[in-house]
Protein backbone atom coordinates (compact mmCIF):
# COMPACT_ATOMS: atom_id res chain seq x y z
CA UNK A 1 0.00 0.00 0.00
CA UNK A 2 1.21 3.62 -0.83
CA UNK A 3 2.07 5.51 2.57
CA UNK A 4 -0.08 8.32 2.70
CA UNK A 5 0.12 11.53 5.27
CA UNK A 6 -3.16 12.04 7.06
CA UNK A 7 -3.96 15.20 5.29
CA UNK A 8 -4.28 13.16 1.78
CA UNK A 9 -5.72 10.69 2.97
CA UNK A 10 -8.28 13.19 4.04
CA UNK A 11 -7.88 15.00 0.77
CA UNK A 12 -8.39 12.33 -1.69
CA UNK A 13 -11.77 10.36 0.16
CA UNK A 14 -15.15 11.61 -0.93
CA UNK A 15 -17.64 13.42 1.68
CA UNK A 16 -21.09 13.29 1.32
CA UNK A 17 -23.34 16.70 2.02
CA UNK A 18 -24.05 17.69 5.48
CA UNK A 19 -27.39 17.63 5.30
CA UNK A 20 -27.23 14.13 4.24
CA UNK A 21 -25.71 12.89 7.18
CA UNK A 22 -27.79 14.53 9.45
CA UNK A 23 -30.78 13.06 7.65
CA UNK A 24 -29.48 10.31 8.34
CA UNK A 25 -29.35 10.84 12.17
CA UNK A 26 -33.08 11.80 11.98
CA UNK A 27 -32.58 15.69 12.03
CA UNK A 28 -35.60 17.86 10.95
CA UNK A 29 -33.90 20.01 7.78
CA UNK A 30 -35.11 23.50 10.10
CA UNK A 31 -32.47 22.51 12.62
CA UNK A 32 -29.77 22.35 10.61
CA UNK A 33 -27.56 25.69 10.08
CA UNK A 34 -25.31 24.63 7.28
CA UNK A 35 -21.42 26.08 7.26
CA UNK A 36 -20.51 25.31 3.32
CA UNK A 37 -21.29 21.84 2.35
CA UNK A 38 -19.40 19.47 4.59
CA UNK A 39 -19.84 20.90 8.00
CA UNK A 40 -23.00 22.74 10.07
CA UNK A 41 -24.09 23.90 12.88
CA UNK A 42 -26.99 21.68 14.64
CA UNK A 43 -30.30 23.81 17.35
CA UNK A 44 -30.07 23.39 20.50
CA UNK A 45 -34.14 22.50 19.70
CA UNK A 46 -32.92 18.98 18.60
CA UNK A 47 -32.51 18.00 22.07
CA UNK A 48 -36.29 18.58 22.61
CA UNK A 49 -39.25 15.94 21.91
CA UNK A 50 -37.26 13.99 20.02
CA UNK A 51 -38.73 11.06 21.60
CA UNK A 52 -36.01 8.26 21.43
CA UNK A 53 -34.30 7.19 24.90
CA UNK A 54 -30.43 7.96 25.34
CA UNK A 55 -27.76 5.59 23.91
CA UNK A 56 -25.01 4.14 25.62
CA UNK A 57 -22.14 6.23 26.36
CA UNK A 58 -18.87 4.60 25.34
CA UNK A 59 -15.08 6.83 27.06
CA UNK A 60 -11.92 6.64 25.15
CA UNK A 61 -9.31 7.59 27.22
CA UNK A 62 -5.99 6.38 27.27
CA UNK A 63 -2.49 5.86 29.05
CA UNK A 64 -0.08 8.55 30.16
CA UNK A 65 1.09 10.07 26.79
CA UNK A 66 4.67 9.98 25.36
CA UNK A 67 6.26 11.03 22.67
CA UNK A 68 5.64 7.81 20.88
CA UNK A 69 2.24 8.26 20.47
CA UNK A 70 -1.42 6.46 21.20
CA UNK A 71 -4.07 7.13 19.02
CA UNK A 72 -6.78 8.29 21.22
CA UNK A 73 -8.68 10.20 18.48
CA UNK A 74 -7.37 7.65 15.94
CA UNK A 75 -9.08 4.63 18.41
CA UNK A 76 -12.30 7.40 19.50
CA UNK A 77 -13.11 7.86 15.55
CA UNK A 78 -12.25 3.95 13.90
CA UNK A 79 -14.41 2.61 17.22
CA UNK A 80 -17.25 4.43 15.84
CA UNK A 81 -17.17 3.61 11.94
CA UNK A 82 -16.52 -0.41 13.76
CA UNK A 83 -19.85 0.07 15.31
CA UNK A 84 -21.08 1.04 12.15
CA UNK A 85 -19.89 -1.81 10.28
CA UNK A 86 -21.20 -4.35 12.92
CA UNK A 87 -24.68 -2.77 12.74
CA UNK A 88 -25.08 -0.46 15.35
CA UNK A 89 -26.03 3.40 15.01
CA UNK A 90 -23.05 4.88 16.66
CA UNK A 91 -22.81 8.42 16.69
CA UNK A 92 -18.81 10.37 17.73
CA UNK A 93 -18.54 13.25 20.08
CA UNK A 94 -15.09 14.67 19.77
CA UNK A 95 -13.50 18.29 21.13
CA UNK A 96 -12.44 20.69 18.43
CA UNK A 97 -8.54 21.62 17.91
CA UNK A 98 -6.66 24.26 19.21
CA UNK A 99 -4.45 26.19 16.76
CA UNK A 100 -1.80 26.02 19.81
CA UNK A 101 -1.04 22.66 19.01
CA UNK A 102 -1.81 22.45 15.64
CA UNK A 103 0.68 25.01 14.68
CA UNK A 104 2.72 24.34 17.81
CA UNK A 105 4.08 20.40 18.74
CA UNK A 106 1.25 18.10 16.85
CA UNK A 107 0.17 18.97 14.10
CA UNK A 108 -3.43 18.16 13.13
CA UNK A 109 -5.70 16.65 15.57
CA UNK A 110 -8.51 15.12 13.91
CA UNK A 111 -7.45 11.36 14.29
CA UNK A 112 -5.45 9.95 11.95
CA UNK A 113 -4.91 7.84 8.60
CA UNK A 114 -8.39 5.91 7.80
CA UNK A 115 -10.09 7.02 10.87
CA UNK A 116 -10.53 10.50 10.73
CA UNK A 117 -13.32 13.31 10.92
CA UNK A 118 -13.35 15.40 8.15
CA UNK A 119 -13.10 17.99 7.03
CA UNK A 120 -10.00 17.88 8.90
CA UNK A 121 -8.35 21.02 7.27
CA UNK A 122 -11.13 23.49 8.48
CA UNK A 123 -12.15 21.60 11.35
CA UNK A 124 -7.80 21.97 12.67
CA UNK A 125 -8.01 25.73 11.39
CA UNK A 126 -10.85 28.00 11.86
CA UNK A 127 -13.63 25.37 12.12
CA UNK A 128 -16.92 27.24 12.44
CA UNK A 129 -15.39 30.09 14.30
CA UNK A 130 -16.39 29.14 18.31
CA UNK A 131 -13.30 29.54 19.50
CA UNK A 132 -12.92 32.96 17.91
CA UNK A 133 -16.30 33.77 19.63
CA UNK A 134 -15.06 32.62 23.02
CA UNK A 135 -11.77 34.20 22.77
CA UNK A 136 -13.72 37.54 21.95
CA UNK A 137 -16.22 37.09 24.74
CA UNK A 138 -13.12 36.75 27.29
CA UNK A 139 -11.77 39.41 26.05
CA UNK A 140 -14.74 41.69 26.63
CA UNK A 141 -15.36 40.68 29.63
CA UNK A 142 -11.45 41.93 30.05
CA UNK A 143 -11.79 45.36 28.78
CA UNK A 144 -15.04 46.23 30.62
CA UNK A 145 -12.80 45.27 33.58
CA UNK A 146 -10.09 47.54 33.13
CA UNK A 147 -12.76 50.31 31.94
CA UNK A 148 -14.61 49.85 34.85
CA UNK A 149 -11.72 50.88 36.80
CA UNK A 150 -10.43 53.47 34.27
CA UNK A 151 -13.88 55.21 34.68
CA UNK A 152 -13.92 55.77 38.51
CA UNK A 153 -13.88 52.16 39.97
CA UNK A 154 -17.01 52.25 41.58
CA UNK A 155 -16.73 48.72 42.75
CA UNK A 156 -13.65 49.37 44.25
CA UNK A 157 -11.73 46.90 42.57
CA UNK A 158 -8.03 46.22 43.71
CA UNK A 159 -5.84 46.14 40.58
CA UNK A 160 -3.58 43.52 42.53
CA UNK A 161 -6.31 40.51 42.94
CA UNK A 162 -7.20 40.56 39.32
CA UNK A 163 -7.92 37.22 38.41
CA UNK A 164 -9.39 37.93 35.10
CA UNK A 165 -7.11 37.21 32.04
CA UNK A 166 -6.99 37.48 28.10
CA UNK A 167 -6.46 35.02 25.90
CA UNK A 168 -5.50 34.14 22.36
CA UNK A 169 -6.13 30.47 20.50
CA UNK A 170 -1.93 30.34 20.03
CA UNK A 171 1.30 29.14 21.89
CA UNK A 172 2.83 32.83 22.60
CA UNK A 173 4.84 32.20 25.59
CA UNK A 174 5.96 36.00 25.87
CA UNK A 175 2.53 37.07 26.83
CA UNK A 176 2.58 35.13 29.78
CA UNK A 177 3.15 37.64 32.21
CA UNK A 178 2.90 41.16 30.95
CA UNK A 179 2.45 44.60 32.28
CA UNK A 180 -0.48 47.01 30.21
CA UNK A 181 -2.32 50.46 30.33
CA UNK A 182 0.98 52.36 29.76
CA UNK A 183 1.71 55.72 28.04
CA UNK A 184 -0.27 58.39 30.30
CA UNK A 185 -4.01 58.24 32.02
CA UNK A 186 -5.70 58.28 28.98
CA UNK A 187 -4.65 54.93 27.88
CA UNK A 188 -5.49 52.99 31.24
CA UNK A 189 -3.90 51.69 34.95
CA UNK A 190 -0.85 50.01 34.44
CA UNK A 191 -1.31 47.05 36.18
CA UNK A 192 0.28 43.32 35.64
CA UNK A 193 -1.70 41.20 33.11
CA UNK A 194 -1.37 38.38 30.90
CA UNK A 195 -2.64 35.77 28.49
CA UNK A 196 -3.96 32.38 29.07
CA UNK A 197 -4.68 30.04 25.76
CA UNK A 198 -8.66 30.21 24.44
CA UNK A 199 -8.90 26.48 25.56
CA UNK A 200 -7.77 27.14 28.94
CA UNK A 201 -10.15 29.92 29.27
CA UNK A 202 -13.25 29.98 32.28
CA UNK A 203 -15.69 31.03 29.07
CA UNK A 204 -14.71 27.92 27.23
CA UNK A 205 -15.45 25.83 30.07
CA UNK A 206 -18.56 27.38 30.40
CA UNK A 207 -19.75 26.82 26.85
CA UNK A 208 -18.66 23.07 26.99
CA UNK A 209 -21.13 22.60 30.78
CA UNK A 210 -23.61 24.79 29.71
CA UNK A 211 -27.25 23.82 29.10
CA UNK A 212 -28.87 26.14 27.38
CA UNK A 213 -28.63 29.85 26.46
CA UNK A 214 -30.08 31.18 29.93
CA UNK A 215 -27.71 28.27 31.73
CA UNK A 216 -24.86 30.06 29.86
CA UNK A 217 -26.06 33.68 30.79
CA UNK A 218 -25.90 32.66 34.24
CA UNK A 219 -22.66 30.90 34.19
CA UNK A 220 -21.05 33.77 32.57
CA UNK A 221 -22.28 36.24 34.98
CA UNK A 222 -20.74 34.18 37.84
CA UNK A 223 -17.67 34.83 36.68
CA UNK A 224 -15.52 36.05 39.67
CA UNK A 225 -12.78 38.07 37.89
CA UNK A 226 -10.71 39.96 40.92
CA UNK A 227 -11.47 40.86 44.26
CA UNK A 228 -12.42 44.73 45.61
CA UNK A 229 -10.08 46.06 48.58
CA UNK A 230 -12.24 44.83 51.30
CA UNK A 231 -11.62 41.45 49.77
CA UNK A 232 -15.31 40.51 48.37
CA UNK A 233 -15.53 38.73 45.00
CA UNK A 234 -16.27 40.94 42.18
CA UNK A 235 -18.28 38.78 38.93
CA UNK A 236 -19.04 39.65 35.18
CA UNK A 237 -22.91 40.17 36.43
CA UNK A 238 -21.82 43.28 38.48
CA UNK A 239 -19.60 44.24 35.27
CA UNK A 240 -22.90 43.77 33.59
CA UNK A 241 -21.03 42.00 30.81
CA UNK A 242 -23.27 38.81 31.15
CA UNK A 243 -25.36 39.43 28.64
CA UNK A 244 -22.75 41.05 25.40
CA UNK A 245 -20.77 38.00 26.50
CA UNK A 246 -23.78 35.72 25.54
CA UNK A 247 -24.90 37.32 22.35
CA UNK A 248 -21.24 36.58 21.17
CA UNK A 249 -21.19 33.24 22.54
CA UNK A 250 -24.97 32.24 21.00
CA UNK A 251 -23.65 30.27 18.26
CA UNK A 252 -21.00 29.03 19.18
CA UNK A 253 -23.14 27.39 22.03
CA UNK A 254 -24.72 24.94 18.72
CA UNK A 255 -22.35 21.97 18.21
CA UNK A 256 -20.97 21.16 15.13
CA UNK A 257 -22.14 17.84 13.12
CA UNK A 258 -19.09 17.12 10.30
CA UNK A 259 -18.34 13.29 9.46
CA UNK A 260 -15.97 10.67 9.36
CA UNK A 261 -13.98 9.36 6.49
CA UNK A 262 -16.68 5.94 6.36
CA UNK A 263 -19.89 8.89 6.94
CA UNK A 264 -20.25 8.10 10.58
CA UNK A 265 -21.73 11.43 11.94
CA UNK A 266 -19.74 13.23 14.49
CA UNK A 267 -20.15 16.03 16.72
CA UNK A 268 -16.90 18.45 17.05
CA UNK A 269 -17.71 21.11 20.22
CA UNK A 270 -15.57 22.76 22.45
CA UNK A 271 -11.99 22.27 23.47
CA UNK A 272 -10.68 22.60 26.76
CA UNK A 273 -7.23 21.22 27.53
CA UNK A 274 -7.34 18.19 30.11
CA UNK A 275 -4.43 19.24 31.70
CA UNK A 276 -4.89 22.93 32.39
CA UNK A 277 -8.86 22.99 32.53
CA UNK A 278 -11.52 20.14 32.29
CA UNK A 279 -10.26 17.89 28.98
CA UNK A 280 -14.52 17.16 27.57
CA UNK A 281 -16.09 18.42 24.72
CA UNK A 282 -19.28 19.69 25.18
CA UNK A 283 -22.26 18.49 27.69
CA UNK A 284 -24.58 19.61 24.45
CA UNK A 285 -22.64 17.83 21.67
CA UNK A 286 -22.83 14.47 24.01
CA UNK A 287 -26.47 14.75 24.78
CA UNK A 288 -27.20 14.66 21.18
CA UNK A 289 -24.99 12.23 20.24
CA UNK A 290 -26.88 10.22 23.05
CA UNK A 291 -30.11 10.97 21.64
CA UNK A 292 -29.59 10.65 18.35
CA UNK A 293 -27.54 7.32 18.44
CA UNK A 294 -27.64 3.76 19.75
CA UNK A 295 -24.07 4.49 21.07
CA UNK A 296 -21.89 7.70 21.72
CA UNK A 297 -18.03 7.43 21.53
CA UNK A 298 -16.76 10.33 23.21
CA UNK A 299 -13.03 10.37 24.51
CA UNK A 300 -10.90 12.77 27.71
CA UNK A 301 -8.10 14.46 27.12
CA UNK A 302 -4.77 13.50 27.94
CA UNK A 303 -4.34 10.13 30.17
CA UNK A 304 -7.23 8.88 32.67
CA UNK A 305 -5.62 10.58 35.12
CA UNK A 306 -6.64 13.68 33.76
CA UNK A 307 -9.56 13.83 30.84
CA UNK A 308 -11.43 10.87 32.61
CA UNK A 309 -10.82 11.85 36.03
CA UNK A 310 -12.44 14.96 35.57
CA UNK A 311 -14.72 13.76 33.12
CA UNK A 312 -16.52 11.52 35.77
CA UNK A 313 -16.09 13.77 38.36
CA UNK A 314 -16.84 16.85 36.91
CA UNK A 315 -18.50 16.50 33.59
CA UNK A 316 -20.35 13.63 34.64
CA UNK A 317 -21.79 14.89 38.04
CA UNK A 318 -22.90 18.22 36.63
CA UNK A 319 -24.84 16.56 33.80
CA UNK A 320 -26.12 13.50 34.91
CA UNK A 321 -24.38 11.48 32.45
CA UNK A 322 -24.01 7.85 33.74
CA UNK A 323 -20.78 6.05 31.26
CA UNK A 324 -21.31 2.43 30.35
CA UNK A 325 -18.18 1.29 29.23
CA UNK A 326 -14.31 2.88 29.25
CA UNK A 327 -11.55 1.98 26.22
CA UNK A 328 -8.34 2.63 27.23
CA UNK A 329 -5.48 3.21 24.39
CA UNK A 330 -1.94 2.31 25.00
CA UNK A 331 0.67 1.45 22.18
CA UNK A 332 3.83 -0.82 22.93
CA UNK A 333 5.88 1.74 21.63
CA UNK A 334 4.71 3.73 24.33
CA UNK A 335 4.63 1.25 27.68
CA UNK A 336 8.30 0.60 26.42
CA UNK A 337 9.21 4.13 26.58
CA UNK A 338 7.95 4.13 30.09
CA UNK A 339 10.13 1.57 30.75
CA UNK A 340 12.82 3.56 30.13
CA UNK A 341 13.76 2.91 26.22
CA UNK A 342 14.98 6.16 24.07
CA UNK A 343 12.46 6.77 21.39
CA UNK A 344 15.39 5.88 18.96
CA UNK A 345 15.21 2.45 20.19
CA UNK A 346 11.37 1.71 20.35
CA UNK A 347 10.98 -0.54 16.93
CA UNK A 348 13.13 -3.67 18.84
CA UNK A 349 11.96 -6.14 20.67
CA UNK A 350 12.56 -5.56 24.81
CA UNK A 351 9.99 -7.95 26.71
CA UNK A 352 11.80 -6.24 29.84
CA UNK A 353 11.02 -2.77 29.07
CA UNK A 354 7.73 -3.21 28.43
CA UNK A 355 6.98 -4.79 31.60
CA UNK A 356 9.19 -2.39 33.78
CA UNK A 357 6.38 -0.24 31.54
CA UNK A 358 3.25 -1.80 31.53
CA UNK A 359 2.20 -0.48 35.13
CA UNK A 360 1.28 2.69 34.01
CA UNK A 361 -1.40 1.09 31.73
CA UNK A 362 -2.66 -0.95 34.94
CA UNK A 363 -2.29 1.46 37.12
CA UNK A 364 -4.96 3.60 34.64
CA UNK A 365 -7.02 0.44 33.65
CA UNK A 366 -7.34 -0.16 37.78
CA UNK A 367 -8.43 2.85 38.30
CA UNK A 368 -11.54 2.97 35.96
CA UNK A 369 -12.25 0.02 37.47
CA UNK A 370 -12.11 0.16 41.06
CA UNK A 371 -11.84 3.68 41.60
CA UNK A 372 -15.16 4.79 39.70
CA UNK A 373 -16.35 1.69 38.99
CA UNK A 374 -16.61 0.99 35.49
CA UNK A 375 -15.74 -1.96 33.05
CA UNK A 376 -12.93 -1.40 30.45
CA UNK A 377 -11.15 -2.61 27.69
CA UNK A 378 -7.29 -1.99 26.50
CA UNK A 379 -7.35 -1.26 22.87
CA UNK A 380 -3.88 -1.96 21.35
CA UNK A 381 -2.84 0.40 18.17
CA UNK A 382 -0.86 -2.02 16.69
CA UNK A 383 2.69 -0.83 14.73
CA UNK A 384 4.34 -3.41 12.75
CA UNK A 385 7.23 -3.42 14.83
CA UNK A 386 5.15 -5.22 17.76
CA UNK A 387 6.15 -8.53 17.98
CA UNK A 388 3.79 -11.64 19.13
CA UNK A 389 5.83 -12.03 22.30
CA UNK A 390 5.16 -8.32 23.23
CA UNK A 391 1.31 -8.29 22.58
CA UNK A 392 1.26 -12.10 24.18
CA UNK A 393 2.86 -10.34 27.51
CA UNK A 394 0.41 -7.56 27.41
CA UNK A 395 -2.67 -9.66 27.17
CA UNK A 396 -1.33 -11.85 30.05
CA UNK A 397 -1.34 -8.79 32.53
CA UNK A 398 -4.46 -7.09 31.88
CA UNK A 399 -6.03 -10.64 32.00
CA UNK A 400 -4.79 -10.79 35.54
CA UNK A 401 -7.28 -7.56 36.80
CA UNK A 402 -9.67 -9.29 34.53
CA UNK A 403 -9.73 -7.30 31.58
CA UNK A 404 -9.56 -7.93 27.88
CA UNK A 405 -6.92 -6.45 25.38
CA UNK A 406 -8.43 -6.20 21.44
CA UNK A 407 -5.91 -5.07 18.71
CA UNK A 408 -6.91 -2.16 16.91
CA UNK A 409 -5.86 -1.75 13.10
CA UNK A 410 -8.31 1.62 12.44
CA UNK A 411 -5.34 3.49 11.27
CA UNK A 412 -4.60 1.37 8.67
CA UNK A 413 -7.98 -0.23 8.08
CA UNK A 414 -10.43 2.71 9.11
CA UNK A 415 -13.81 0.95 10.34
CA UNK A 416 -13.42 -2.77 9.40
CA UNK A 417 -9.68 -2.55 11.71
CA UNK A 418 -12.21 -1.60 14.90
CA UNK A 419 -14.36 -4.33 14.22
CA UNK A 420 -13.66 -6.42 17.05
CA UNK A 421 -12.56 -3.45 19.48
CA UNK A 422 -16.56 -2.63 18.52
CA UNK A 423 -17.61 -6.27 19.83
CA UNK A 424 -16.14 -5.94 23.01
CA UNK A 425 -17.27 -2.27 23.72
CA UNK A 426 -21.19 -3.68 22.60
CA UNK A 427 -20.21 -6.36 25.43
CA UNK A 428 -19.36 -3.98 28.07
CA UNK A 429 -22.25 -2.05 27.42
CA UNK A 430 -24.60 -5.16 28.85
CA UNK A 431 -22.69 -5.51 32.31
CA UNK A 432 -24.42 -3.50 34.79
CA UNK A 433 -21.88 -1.52 36.02
CA UNK A 434 -21.46 0.47 39.19
CA UNK A 435 -20.41 3.94 38.54
CA UNK A 436 -19.03 6.13 41.38
CA UNK A 437 -17.35 9.50 41.50
CA UNK A 438 -13.46 9.82 43.06
CA UNK A 439 -14.95 12.12 46.18
CA UNK A 440 -18.16 13.77 47.33
CA UNK A 441 -18.70 16.97 46.61
CA UNK A 442 -19.43 17.91 49.91
CA UNK A 443 -16.32 16.90 51.69
CA UNK A 444 -14.14 19.54 52.16
CA UNK A 445 -11.33 20.96 49.60
CA UNK A 446 -8.55 19.49 51.02
CA UNK A 447 -10.41 16.06 51.23
CA UNK A 448 -11.01 16.23 47.37
CA UNK A 449 -7.66 17.03 46.62
CA UNK A 450 -6.29 14.30 48.81
CA UNK A 451 -8.99 11.96 47.41
CA UNK A 452 -7.55 12.48 43.79
CA UNK A 453 -4.09 12.57 44.31
CA UNK A 454 -3.73 9.37 46.49
CA UNK A 455 -6.43 7.20 44.69
CA UNK A 456 -6.03 8.45 41.00
CA UNK A 457 -2.34 9.19 41.11
CA UNK A 458 -1.03 7.38 44.18
CA UNK A 459 0.64 9.91 45.54
CA UNK A 460 1.76 9.74 49.09
CA UNK A 461 -1.09 13.55 49.61
CA UNK A 462 -0.81 17.11 48.76
CA UNK A 463 1.25 19.74 49.85
CA UNK A 464 -0.18 23.26 49.10
CA UNK A 465 2.37 26.06 49.43
CA UNK A 466 1.99 29.51 51.55
CA UNK A 467 -0.15 31.07 48.78
CA UNK A 468 -2.52 28.09 48.24
CA UNK A 469 -3.28 28.01 51.60
CA UNK A 470 -4.24 31.50 51.83
CA UNK A 471 -6.48 31.36 48.69
CA UNK A 472 -7.85 27.91 50.60
CA UNK A 473 -9.12 29.89 53.78
CA UNK A 474 -10.74 32.94 51.11
CA UNK A 475 -12.35 30.36 48.47
CA UNK A 476 -14.03 28.51 52.14
CA UNK A 477 -14.55 31.50 53.69
CA UNK A 478 -16.85 32.89 50.07
CA UNK A 479 -18.20 29.51 49.94
CA UNK A 480 -16.72 27.79 47.37
CA UNK A 481 -15.61 24.50 49.02
CA UNK A 482 -18.45 22.69 47.74
CA UNK A 483 -17.59 22.77 44.10
CA UNK A 484 -15.40 19.81 42.45
CA UNK A 485 -12.13 20.04 42.08
CA UNK A 486 -10.30 20.62 38.18
CA UNK A 487 -6.29 19.85 38.77
CA UNK A 488 -4.20 21.56 36.44
CA UNK A 489 -1.29 19.24 36.33
CA UNK A 490 1.23 18.00 33.50
CA UNK A 491 0.50 15.29 31.12
CA UNK A 492 3.26 13.84 30.95
CA UNK A 493 2.78 11.49 34.75
CA UNK A 494 0.86 10.75 37.39
CA UNK A 495 2.69 12.84 38.73
CA UNK A 496 3.21 16.76 38.89
CA UNK A 497 6.85 16.06 37.50
CA UNK A 498 6.59 15.34 33.86
CA UNK A 499 10.27 13.09 34.26
CA UNK A 500 8.57 10.63 36.60
CA UNK A 501 7.15 7.88 33.87
CA UNK A 502 5.53 4.95 34.74
CA UNK A 503 3.61 4.41 37.67
CA UNK A 504 5.72 6.41 40.33
CA UNK A 505 5.59 6.29 44.20
CA UNK A 506 7.11 8.41 47.51
CA UNK A 507 6.09 11.80 45.93
CA UNK A 508 3.46 14.46 47.18
CA UNK A 509 1.52 16.56 44.64
CA UNK A 510 2.47 20.34 45.37
CA UNK A 511 -0.62 22.36 44.67
CA UNK A 512 0.90 26.21 44.09
CA UNK A 513 -2.13 28.00 44.03
CA UNK A 514 -6.21 27.78 44.19
CA UNK A 515 -8.40 29.85 42.46
CA UNK A 516 -12.14 29.50 41.77
CA UNK A 517 -14.07 29.13 38.42
CA UNK A 518 -17.46 29.97 39.67
CA UNK A 519 -19.30 30.00 36.09
CA UNK A 520 -17.43 26.84 35.26
CA UNK A 521 -18.22 25.12 38.70
CA UNK A 522 -15.27 24.07 40.13
CA UNK A 523 -12.46 25.32 41.64
CA UNK A 524 -9.03 25.09 39.80
CA UNK A 525 -5.47 23.41 41.28
CA UNK A 526 -2.56 24.56 39.71
CA UNK A 527 -0.05 22.09 40.54
CA UNK A 528 3.85 21.66 40.04
CA UNK A 529 5.08 24.03 37.10
CA UNK A 530 2.11 23.92 35.07
CA UNK A 531 1.31 27.11 32.67
CA UNK A 532 -2.02 27.96 31.10
CA UNK A 533 -0.55 29.79 28.52
CA UNK A 534 2.14 26.86 26.31
CA UNK A 535 5.17 27.98 24.31
CA UNK A 536 6.02 26.79 21.09
CA UNK A 537 8.96 23.64 20.67
CA UNK A 538 12.20 24.76 18.76
CA UNK A 539 10.78 23.69 15.98
CA UNK A 540 6.81 24.63 15.28
CA UNK A 541 4.33 22.56 12.82
CA UNK A 542 3.57 25.81 11.42
CA UNK A 543 6.78 25.44 9.93
CA UNK A 544 5.80 22.72 7.63
CA UNK A 545 1.99 23.89 6.97
CA UNK A 546 1.43 25.54 3.36
CA UNK A 547 -1.06 26.22 0.79
CA UNK A 548 -0.59 26.33 -3.00
CA UNK A 549 -2.28 28.47 -5.59
CA UNK A 550 -5.79 26.79 -5.63
CA UNK A 551 -6.31 26.80 -1.86
CA UNK A 552 -4.69 23.49 -1.17
CA UNK A 553 -2.78 23.15 2.61
CA UNK A 554 -0.51 20.54 2.85
CA UNK A 555 1.45 19.69 5.80
CA UNK A 556 -1.02 19.36 8.46
CA UNK A 557 -0.31 16.42 9.60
Amino acid sequence: MEWKSDIEIAQSTPLKPINEIAAGLGIPEEYVENYGRYKAKISLDCLKNSGRPDGRLILVTAITPTPAGEGKTTTTVGLADGLRRIGKKAVVALREPSLGPVFGIKGGAAGGGYAQVVPMEDINLHFTGDFHAIGAANNLLAAMLDNHIQQGNALGIDPRTITWKRAVDMNDRQLRFIVDGLGGRVNGTPREDGFEITVASEVMAILCLASSISDLKERLGRIVVGYTYDKKPVTAAQLKAAGAMAALLKDALKPNLVQTLEHTPAFVHGGPFANIAHGCNSVMATRMALRLGDYAVTEAGFGADLGAEKFFDIKCRMAGLKPDAVVVVATVRALKMHGGVPKTELAQENLAALEKGLPNLLQHVRNVKEVFGLPAVVAINRFPQDTEAELRLLEEKCAELGVRVVLSEVWAKGGEGGMALAEEVVRLCEEENDFRFCYDEKESIPEKLEHIARRVYHADGVELAAAARKQLQQLEELGFDALPVCMAKTQYSFSDDASRLGAPRGFSIQVRSLKVSAGAGFLVALTGDIMTMPGLPKVPAAERIDVDESGRISGLF
